[in-house]
């Protein structure tokens, strides 16, 4: 078999708009899988070029195959489980700054290029006094990006038309505001000047987003398999999930430029991400964090068992549509809408998530994505949310072990042991009080101010229901327990 390149697929050739910082899996099943489809739709017409956001390595394999790749999505789509390959042919070329500092420069000189896309991970965009502009290019990424802007700045005299268009795809919170942050420290650390900074105020804009898309990777396992069902080598192939979305909060309108939405794509432009950040956290990681740790304990292994499991999906369901939604604020058909599709996601047959990746840390997860909605539902109703107090306590039934060994709190599960991961000062807790009598567990857990940012056991009646739930799930079994309050 041949390796894709562009004898292959001919791609058309466009001018540079994009220049993406980051080559790794997320983008390339993502952002530029779907600057591809709305090429091919006649709705943007623009390359993109990928930036090597680290030193080390080297980028071989895209230039072996012309940066031509494959996208393979799996999963439930109209009800039925399909695979949907797509070469994507968007990507124009890659570029290694640190060993093709030329060329890399060169970038900011293209009148045609207008958006920067980066995911250069979560300790991406930091600010770092000991970088410096001399470099070739800077360490951090933002100060790659300040001394790529101002190259821009410099060669077309500081022309408010050549602004460029931040779209940082890093998961942290405001990512375009702490994006934009670091920049402006960088322009004040190395004396870049007003009229600079006035440029970056006036002609870029630094959007925040929110992605979402589950992206499995490269199928190393079955890369031989997956290639003769191709009829190609394709070393650069791409897994993910059909769903995605794409939330993008600007406060100038660039729907004009970016049309992704008119070429049928799931882009929400918006002047504030949060509400739909607060409803993935709330609902997709929430339901999660509030499932799985009875379902471990109930048997079950990966997500797409839970589904299967009529006791564990009336749970999550349940959880969802009466104690999570009814605490949000956008529009409930919207809320409905992605919690449907939250548990398409779920029965993905493609995707094997293991019950105990999830686990890990769960103590903060349940504070960031269950802690919210427990609270919202008791400020709204008066009352205790049955389902989501029942995932506190079987949180802490799953975390009961007496022994942490190679840093992780050994659980069981009949005669299996398991690994409980999370920080030492968590485990170290449940390794002391796990033995304990039931009311004083939940005293202790409940009262961590530093596990919970509050002392829960203040809320009335919490701890006399943890307590009950740790009890009857210590005698009777977790899925016995969990079928009493569903």
């Amino acid at each position: 078999m041949d390796v894709l390149n562009k004898n292959m697929t001919h791609p058309v050739q466009r001018p540079i708009k994009v220049v993406q910082f980051g080559e790794g899996n997320f983008l390339r099943g993502f952002v530029d899988h779907m600057i591809d489809i709305a090429n091919e739709q006649g709705k943007f017409d623009g390359s993109i070029v990928l930036v090597k956001p680290r030193d080390g390595g080297n980028l071989d394999q895209f230039h072996a195959q012309d940066c031509q790749y494959t996208v393979s999505l799996r999963g439930m789509v109209d009800d039925e489980a399909k695979v949907l390959n797509r070469v994507v042919t968007s990507v124009a070329d890659a570029v290694h700054p640190y060993a093709e500092h030329e060329k890399y420069m060169k970038l900011a000189e293209l009148d045609t290029l207008r958006f920067v896309v980066s995911n250069t991970t979560e300790a991406g965009i930091v600010f770092d006094e000991t970088d410096r502009f001399e470099l070739d290019p800077p360490n951090t990424f933002p100060g790659k990006l300040t001394k790529f802007l101002y190259h821009r700045f410099e060669t077309f005299g500081g022309d408010m038309e050549k602004g460029l268009v931040m779209l940082p795809a890093e998961l942290i919170d405001d990512n375009g505001a702490v994006l934009k942050q670091c920049v402006m420290q960088f322009v004040e650390l190395w004396g870049l000047g007003e009229a600079f900074a006035k440029w970056l105020e006036e002609a870029c804009v630094f959007t925040s987003t929110l992605v979402d898309r589950i992206i499995t990777g490269y199928p190393k396992a079955s890369e031989e398999e997956e290639w003769a069902k191709l009829g190609y080598i394709d070393h650069l192939m791409v897994t993910g999930e059909p769903f995605a979305l794409w939330v993008i909060e600007s406060d100038r309108d660039i729907s004009a430029e970016l049309p992704l939405p008119a070429a049928g794509l799931p882009i929400i432009y918006t002047h504030d991400h949060k509400p739909y950040k607060q409803r993935k956290v709330r609902i997709l990681n929430g339901a999660h964090t509030s499932f799985v740790l009875a379902s471990y304990l109930a048997g079950n292994d990966i997500v797409k068992e839970s589904m299967d499991d009529d006791d564990i999906r009336t749970f999550m369901m349940k959880t969802l549509h009466e104690e999570v939604i009814p605490t949000l604020a956008l529009p409930k058909e919207d809320l409905v809408e992605f919690a449907d599709a939250v548990v398409t996601r779920f029965n993905n047959p493609y995707v094997k998530h293991a019950l105990l990746s999830i686990s890990l840390n769960s103590v903060s997860k349940w504070r960031a994505r269950c802690m919210p909605s427990f609270l919202a539902y008791i400020e709204k109703t008066g009352a205790l949310p049955a389902r989501l107090t029942f995932s506190l306590a079987a949180l802490m039934a799953f975390y009961t072990g007496s022994e942490i060994r190679e840093n992780a709190l050994i659980g069981h599960r009949g005669e299996q042991e398991y690994k409980i991961m999370d920080d030492m000062a968590v485990l170290t807790f449940f390794r002391e009080y796990s033995g304990r009598p039931f009311q004083e567990f939940a005293e202790a857990f409940l009262g961590r101010e530093d596990f919970f940012g509050r002392n829960l056991g203040e809320i009335k009646g919490l701890t006399e229901t943890i307590a009950a739930h740790l009890q009857d799930i210590h005698e009777n079994g977790m899925r016995a327990a969990l079928c009493r309050i569903s």
